[in-house]
């Protein structure tokens, strides 16, 4: 075991894992986050606790999931390279397993352009896989990432994300094979709404017996309306939202929308579970916590198990 959290022991054990995301508040209220928490709580293995998404101003993603472990639910800690260098970094990480985070996500992070803070100078001292690289040599070697020594080295189950959609397709793979090499021991892929296309990737990953080398969770979300799956069609970059699913959301209307949006998860769900070499799901409610224990009951993914 890596670092013997609650997700790395489901996983170990084979079990299909459920991990959720919880947005910290644009605010200093930490009421608002252990309000999410427990709507979060028994409906997943572990909460991704997003850092400053999409370079708008939130809470701490560190101080965000010491709340949550207070409240007994596990933290997937996301760390960012956007704004902060290697000397951050490292303090921040060592500032995390202090306060018991075991899992840590590496992203590289929007640019500060997309974000409230539009004038921010970006730092990327580090992409992702290279702080999934610093993380390793911080757990096994025991020493920082300028090769001296550690004293009390952190434990990390190391998460990166794999994007099966953008292109070059045929390379997806591939440039996911180089993040298991940096280091990373579980996978949160983009969100899925083309299945036909994350069935093909998955095949991609089975020819490369990476599904072997890494645990892979599928990302699903609900759509809250037909207008929001028409905008990640034509203004998220990386997301690949079919026809179909707008045209079922314009057909339940406003008043049925949420509900059909629940159910396409659901139906998706249902339908990655199946596919060779998928450990598990990432459900990304974003701003709609409520809807994920409504989900995993629908999905048959509860109770949780407990090892």
């Amino acid at each position: 075991m890596k670092a013997a959290s609650n997700l790395e022991r489901i996983l170990s054990e084979g079990k299909f894992a459920v991990t959720a995301e919880l947005g910290p508040p644009k605010g200093a209220d930490a009421g608002k986050v252990r309000e999410k928490a427990r709507l979060l709580k028994g409906s997943c293995d572990a909460a991704n606790i997003t850092d400053c998404q999409t370079a708008i101003v939130r809470m701490s993603s560190i101080a965000s999931g010491k709340i949550i472990m207070d409240e007994g639910l596990e933290p997937i800690v996301q760390m960012t390279t956007r704004d902060r260098n290697r000397i951050g970094l490292q303090s921040d990480l060592l500032g995390a397993a202090a306060l018991g985070v075991k899992d840590v996500l590496c992203l590289t992070g929007d640019h500060p352009k997309f974000g409230n803070h539009p004038q921010a100078k970006p730092v990327f001292d580090l992409d992702s896989a290279q702080l999934s690289v610093m993380l390793k040599k911080m757990r096994d070697e025991k020493v920082f990432l300028n090769g001296e020594e550690l004293h009390g080295g952190p434990e990390f189950y190391i998460g990166a994300v794999a994007n099966p959609f953008a292109d070059p397709f045929e390379y997806r793979a591939m440039r996911m094979a180089k993040k298991i090499e940096a280091g990373a021991d579980f996978i949160q892929t983009q969100i899925i709404y083309n299945i036909d296309k994350f069935t093909e990737w998955m095949s991609q990953v089975r020819e490369l017996g990476l599904d072997k080398k890494i645990h892979i969770l599928a990302g699903v979300a609900p759509v809250k309306s037909a207008g929001m799956a028409k905008y990640m069609k034509k203004n998220v970059p990386g997301m690949d939202v079919p026809d179909w699913v707008i045209e079922r959301m314009e057909a339940a209307g406003k008043e049925g929308a949420k509900e059909e949006g629940i159910k396409i998860c659901v139906e998706i769900i249902n339908k990655v579970k199946e596919i060779e070499g998928v450990h598990g799901v990432h459900i990304m409610a974003i701003e709609w916590e409520e809807a994920v224990p409504v989900i995993a009951e629908a999905a048959h993914l509860l109770p949780r198990p407990k090892i």
